[in-house]
């Protein structure tokens, strides 16, 4: 009985030895697994933190990088708009520079016309010196002096503003009642002769032929440029 006992004592002791070591081999285990977790955790945590560091690095890349294409893009475009004033002011001063020769040579083209009509018509004489043969060359004199007067008129017309047309049409009008006013005085001194009607139709081609030089000297120039005139085209 007392050596059965002592078995059963025996054999708890070495089962409470094979528990406490089964207990400290799983608190090893444990541990062990933990520690290699929190490990592996760090790990991931380091690269997780690695990656995102690479991601702030490369946004700020990117950042710096379109920043720098825009200002590229401004600085071109800069580039672009200061050639495209350059290009439009020069030629703008192209164009004011063929226009401004444009008026010139056109003026220059109606002076000589009118010195060679003023030269020819002085060339004409009357077939006899009766009072209607010199009455047929005053009137044609005046003839030929009024429609290049129409001329030099019609040209302007096409090149003024609405106001400054108003204005020459008025200027025009008060021209025309003045000169057939002063030539109707000057025949008054011929009055019941022969010769009234010749002194008026003279006056007449003399002042139509002195306001066509007006007209081409005083209003053909930079300030009313007959282009389509100088260019042909409409």
């Amino acid at each position: 009985m007392k050596s059965n006992r002592k078995m059963l004592m025996v054999m708890f002791a070495i089962v409470f030895v094979l528990l406490l070591a089964a207990c400290e081999n799983a608190s090893e285990e444990w541990s062990t697994t933990f520690g290699n977790q929190s490990q592996n955790n760090n790990l991931s945590q380091d690269a997780n933190d690695d990656s995102e560091s690479s991601n702030v690095a490369s946004s700020v890349n990117a950042t710096n990088t379109d920043n720098a294409n825009a200002s590229s893009l401004d600085a071109d475009n800069n580039v672009t708009s200061e050639e495209m004033d350059t290009s439009i002011n020069a030629q703008a001063k192209d164009e004011d520079l063929a226009i401004n020769n444009a008026t010139v040579v056109l003026k220059e083209e109606y002076l000589e016309k009118l010195n060679n009509t003023k030269k020819e018509l002085e060339e004409v004489q009357a077939e006899d010196s009766s009072t209607y043969a010199m009455k047929k060359v005053a009137g044609d004199r005046y003839d030929v002096w009024d429609e290049l007067l129409n001329d030099v008129y019609g040209v302007l017309m096409e090149q003024l503003s609405t106001e400054e047309m108003d204005q020459l049409r008025k200027e025009q009008r008060n021209w025309i009642k003045d000169r057939d006013d002063t030539a109707k005085a000057a025949s008054l001194k011929y009055e019941g002769g022969t010769q009234e009607h010749l002194e008026y139709v003279t006056v007449l081609a003399n002042l139509t032929e002195e306001r066509c030089y007006e007209l081409v000297e005083d209003y053909m120039n930079e300030h009313f440029i007959p282009v389509v005139q100088f260019y042909g085209t409409k």
